[in-house]
């Protein structure tokens, strides 16, 4: 039986205070929405619709490119009306799973069982037991321990307010259901809505089994309406992702001083140390160190990687046995081959260097090509861009680049070439040569030192 999701993003979220719509506020990098929609499509044969209303355009434009239908609800009048605008895209035989765009961890564990029990007829309900209702729905059953209706906190008796299980809102139930029961809701309650949740009133006086489940945590289900809520979230959310971090193999400093805010793969025995940042796609292999402080995104780092702290490394792939900083910074298009060294206060910018070549230190080197055991030395910058044009580097293996020296491209310097301290090259160097290009030094004797003027003068 195919499934329809249906996922509710039309509220404003007046709570959080903010331009932005409550469901593209993130989690773990991501906006919340979209992590509903990536965990829903987990599932096989589904398609996934998107009830939007408040900043529609804006949902629409952050969410193209993927395979979405968008239902507009225009007017906000509850989660029973909102439900009802994606009903005419919903197949007339399929299992219909309905989630929250603002409530972004629901595991897809729990959602395929929710989808296999509304394939067998039965209504499946997620709910949950909380501390504190205050707010939620109540779920009411009966003597037979059966699930009869839920009660809004508005509409709820006092007798009712003492029952702990609560409704998550999730659901899911055959779409002939819900083609039957959605017309049938009524707005005269407490806040004036077409409440979803009067379908297990519905369902329960049709004769359908309403079986209720429950999350492995109660962080699954729950939902975001303000900053604080959303910064709890995040921090069970990055909990998850480092405890993952150390089942799989790696060794975590504190494990709730770590971000990851993407896909991270690992190999064995790595040492992640304090307040490291792990976005976008990330890999790392085996035996890597990173020191504290050090902001990785959409790279590569290869077994023995040693990243010391303060480092930023973006867009780039570094092979196996490197060195990188203290204060380095790999901007995108770096390639580091084995056993290169970058030093601290070094920054590349599409650099590909060479195995056992050194950039130690205060150095510039962009749109460049390193050979093997290049030496560069301190305060070297390669002049790649004119203004208009940016031009390449070439430096071929073993050639040493003395300290201040700056390599206006297009310029290439040959194997086992030496550029003298404090020279600016603009013309190629032969292999094996001595390039100099430092101004003839010049010593005045007893050369009288200014004096500082008296006041007044």
């Amino acid at each position: 039986m195919s499934v329809d999701v249906v996922i509710l993003a039309a509220g404003q979220g007046s709570r959080m205070k903010s331009n932005l719509p409550k469901v593209l506020h993130k989690v773990g990098g991501k906006p919340m929405v979209q992590h509903v929609i990536d965990t829903a499509t987990q599932m096989a044969d589904v398609d996934t619709h998107v009830v939007i209303g408040h900043g529609a355009d804006l949902l629409r434009q952050s969410l193209e490119g993927q395979t979405l239908n968008f239902a507009l609800q225009a007017e906000q009048k509850g989660t029973g009306h909102a439900v009802a605008q994606a009903m005419p895209n919903v197949a007339e035989d399929s299992v219909v799973l309905i989630l929250y765009g603002d409530v972004p961890l629901t595991q897809a564990a729990t959602m395929q069982e929710m989808v296999n029990i509304a394939a067998t007829g039965d209504l499946a309900l997620l709910t949950v037991n909380l501390k504190d209702p205050t707010g939620y729905g109540r779920i009411v059953r009966n003597s037979d321990d059966q699930v009869i209706a839920i009660v809004e906190h508005k509409d709820a008796t006092a007798e009712q307010h003492l029952i702990t299980e609560v409704n998550t809102g999730i659901l899911a139930v055959k779409s002939q259901y819900l083609a039957d029961w959605l017309p049938q809701l009524s707005s005269e309650n407490a806040q004036g809505e077409y409440y979803l949740t009067d379908i297990i009133a519905m369902a329960a006086q049709g004769g359908v089994q309403i079986s209720a489940i429950q999350p492995e945590a109660e962080e699954e289900v729950q939902g975001v309406n303000n900053r604080v809520q959303l910064a709890e979230l995040e921090r069970w959310y990055q909990l998850q992702r480092a405890e993952w971090l150390m089942v799989n193999g790696a060794t975590l400093a504190d494990p709730s001083r770590i971000d990851v805010r993407g896909n991270v793969n690992i190999g064995l025995d790595l040492l992640i140390d304090v307040n490291v940042v792990l976005e976008g796609d990330v890999t790392l292999g085996d035996n890597v160190i990173i020191e504290p402080n050090c902001y990785l995104k959409n790279c590569t780092i290869g077994a023995g990687t040693h990243i010391k702290a303060n480092t930023v490394i973006e867009d780039a792939v570094v092979a196996e046995s490197c060195d990188i900083g203290p204060f380095a910074r790999l901007r995108p298009g770096t390639q580091l081959a084995n056993k290169a060294k970058i030093g601290n206060f070094v920054e590349t910018k599409k650099a590909i260097v060479g195995e056992g070549s050194k950039i130690n230190h205060l150095s510039y080197v962009g749109d460049a090509i390193l050979g093997k055991d290049v030496n560069v030395g301190a305060g070297t910058i390669t002049c790649n861009y004119d203004g208009v044009n940016k031009s390449t580097t070439e430096i071929d293996d073993n050639a040493f680049i003395g300290s201040n020296t700056a390599l206006v491209a297009p310029v290439k310097v040959g194997k086992m070439a030496t550029v003298g301290a404090g020279s600016t090259i603009s013309k190629d160097i032969d292999p094996a040569a001595l390039a100099v290009t430092r101004a003839k030094q010049t010593s005045i004797k007893n050369w009288p030192r200014p004096q500082k003027k008296e006041k007044g003068n």
